[in-house]
């Protein structure tokens, strides 16, 4: 039986060949089967994970805390290149220049990503804003919450910051970051299931090197990653700390 690697869901789409490409090169690198199972969304990712049916897992910071704590994964490395930030949205001629300034009721349209709308919350703290003052929209990708908030069926949206970078033009035209995260120590990281313990090294030696020929310097550019880092137990649990921490806050 093969294992079963997963990407949390909130890559951005145009890189899901590059993760295919990625796990090709992988299966040769460390000799082992790996079959890449894509989730919808997180709701599906965290059945996969309760199941049991998970090896691999490139996951965002939010899912961290539950795969090490509760499931005894063990991080094995982290992109370099990348950090996790999120940004506040709002309607290109809007009057609203800062935080501060939002109305007391205000309609947020997100996507279920975790991280993102965590820090998004946080953001909107200075205009004394609490959960009670918030009406949500659920969108299905980060587009259509910029498409609520054109529409003004939103007030705001809260993004993952590369995604605003990549849209069109045209987007841009139309919405404005009213705020952006610095928090610059968020990231995701690769983890593997106990079922995999034996095998760890070997991948993470693997991930570690990869840059080392053309062929993974060309793996790493389709995933927009300089390199990958290792990563260990005491690293997570400062992520997990830090993620506690905002969530609380």
């Amino acid at each position: 039986m093969p294992y079963t690697m997963t990407i949390s869901p909130d890559f951005k789409p145009d890189l899901i060949s590059g993760w295919y490409i990625f796990n090709t090169w992988l299966q040769k690198k460390i000799d082992e089967k790996i079959h890449i199972e894509m989730v919808n969304d997180f709701k599906e990712l965290a059945s996969a994970i309760d199941k049991g049916s998970i090896d691999l897992i490139y996951a965002n910071p939010c899912d961290i805390a539950k795969l090490v704590r509760e499931k005894s994964f063990t991080p094995i490395a982290k992109p370099v290149g990348t950090h996790d930030e999120a940004v506040i949205i709002i309607k290109q001629d809007s009057t609203i220049s800062e935080i501060e300034s939002l109305p007391g009721n205000v309609k947020i349209a997100m996507t279920d990503v975790p991280n993102v709308n965590t820090i998004g919350l946080i953001m909107l703290e200075p205009a004394d804003i609490t959960p009670a003052d918030v009406e949500t929209i659920t969108c299905s990708n980060y587009i259509t919450v910029a498409k609520e908030v054109i529409r003004g069926k939103a007030d705001i949206g809260f993004l993952l910051a590369d995604a605003f970078d990549e849209f069109s033009s045209l987007v841009k035209k139309q919405v404005k970051p009213l705020i952006t995260s610095k928090i610059h120590v968020l990231h995701h990281a690769l983890l593997a299931s106990p079922g995999f313990a034996d095998k760890q090294k070997k991948l993470q030696d693997a991930l570690i090197t990869i840059q080392n020929d053309a062929t993974g310097a060309d793996i790493l550019k389709n995933l927009e990653f300089q390199s990958w880092e290792a990563m260990d137990n005491d690293e997570a649990e400062f992520l997990i700390d830090l993620i506690d921490t905002l969530s609380t806050n």
